[in-house]
């Protein structure tokens, strides 16, 4: 995975249109809401503050199934099938399908209750999250995110066992493994100035 791809996270979606209408919708981020995550022994615990959407990029954003570019796109903010609404909760997705048979299918499935989940791709802002690290949890805070790439109605087992916290995870380790260094440095340099003050 290049190390600028978007991550991922997953989010409720169901289905509340009327008169015909195919809408769809569901909170993709609440605010000041952690969760928690098993990764074998440890724990990673995230947040998303209040305001991290300030300056968010949110222009063209499409709404896909699983992320697919090859699939037709079923709703966007350009042309206002696809609404997002920041308010005191969090970011709130609504989407009007537009009438193809994939997508009369693909309602049918979320009102029936089939698929329930969708994912966004987002990214975050250089310097717009701090991590915390414990002996058995890491707790990430995001305070400005950069970038929405897309929301995705997805196939839940797929992605739940995948793609959905990748991303993050790979960020993990790359944190956790930069802290060690950065401790063997520090600990170098003092056993170095130690054997000048001996010597």
């Amino acid at each position: 995975m290049k190390a600028n791809s978007p991550e991922r996270r997953l989010i409720e979606v169901r289905a509340v249109g009327e008169d015909g209408k195919m809408t769809v919708e569901g909170y993709a981020i609440k605010f000041n809401t952690p969760a928690t995550h098993k990764i074998g022994k440890r724990k990673f615990t995230e947040v998303i503050k209040e305001g991290a959407l300030s300056n968010t990029n949110m222009k063209d954003v499409p709404m896909r199934y699983n992320h697919n570019d090859n699939v037709l796109i079923m709703a966007r903010t350009r042309n206002k099938s696809l609404r997002l609404i920041v308010n005191e909760i969090g970011l709130l997705v609504q989407a009007d399908l537009l009438d193809t048979q994939s997508n009369r299918d693909l309602y049918k499935a979320i009102s029936e209750g089939l698929i329930d989940q969708m994912s966004f791709a987002f990214s975050v802002t250089e310097g717009g999250d701090t991590w915390t690290y414990k002996d058995d949890e890491t707790y990430r805070e995001v305070k400005q995110i950069e970038r929405l790439y897309d929301v995705s109605v997805v196939d839940t087992p797929f992605y739940e066992s995948t793609s959905i916290y990748a991303r993050s995870l790979e960020i993990l380790e790359s944190m956790e493994q930069r802290l060690v260094s950065s401790n063997e440095i520090e600990a170098l340099k003092l056993r170095i100035m130690m054997k000048g003050k001996v010597n």
